[in-house]
C-alpha cells in the first residue's frame, strides 16, 4: 500500500462571498448584546463563508431606544478565529463593534456580545483610492482580507484552528 504524503496546502480552506440566505440563516433577526435583544437590518448583512460551511458575518444593529445606542453599531458572529489589525485576536464568538472618528480614521472598539466588555480597538482607515461607501461590508481573503465600514477599512486575518 502506498501512503500519500500529507500536503497542509490541499486542506486549505476557501473562502467565498456568503450568499443572502446563507447569511440570513446564520445572523440573528436579534442579535444578543450585552442584556439586550437588539433588532438587526439584515439588508445590510455580509460576509464570507469557507467550503467547509464555517461564516465570518457582520450586520448593522438597530439600537435606537437600547442602551447600546451610540455604543454599538454591527453586530459580527464568526465561526473561526480572526486578527482584526495587527494585534486583536477574536476566537470563535459573537462580538459587536462601536467607533469614534479620529484623525487616522475610525478608532473602531471590538466588545463581547454577550458581556459588553471591551476587547479592544484598533484603527480604520480611509481607502486610498474612491469605493462604493457600505455600512459594513467583509471581502472574501482572496480578493482583499478586509473589513470596510462607511468608507474606512480594517485588514484581518483568519487563524488556523490547530
Amino acid at each position: 500500500m502506498l501512503a500519500m504524503p500529507f500536503n497542509r496546502a490541499e486542506t486549505k480552506a476557501i473562502w467565498r462571498a456568503a450568499s443572502p440566505s446563507e447569511l440570513e440563516a446564520f445572523l440573528p433577526a436579534r442579535a444578543p448584546v450585552d442584556k439586550e435583544h437588539i433588532e438587526t437590518e439584515l439588508r445590510t448583512a455580509t460576509g464570507i463563508r469557507d467550503d467547509q460551511g464555517r461564516t465570518v458575518a457582520a450586520v448593522v444593529l438597530i439600537t435606537a431606544g437600547y442602551a447600546a445606542e451610540g455604543r454599538y453599531s454591527h453586530y459580527l458572529l464568526t465561526q473561526i478565529t480572526l486578527r482584526v489589525g495587527d494585534t486583536l485576536v477574536l476566537k470563535p464568538g459573537a462580538y459587536v463593534l462601536g467607533w469614534t472618528r479620529v484623525a487616522e480614521g475610525l478608532n473602531v472598539h471590538v466588545y463581547d456580545a454577550r458581556s459588553g466588555t471591551e476587547l479592544g480597538a484598533v484603527i480604520a482607515h480611509p481607502y486610498k483610492t474612491k469605493v462604493r461607501v457600505e455600512p459594513i461590508h467583509i471581502w472574501p481573503p482572496a480578493e482583499n482580507s478586509l473589513i470596510q465600514i462607511g468608507r474606512y477599512f480594517l485588514t484581518y486575518h483568519l487563524l488556523s484552528e490547530d
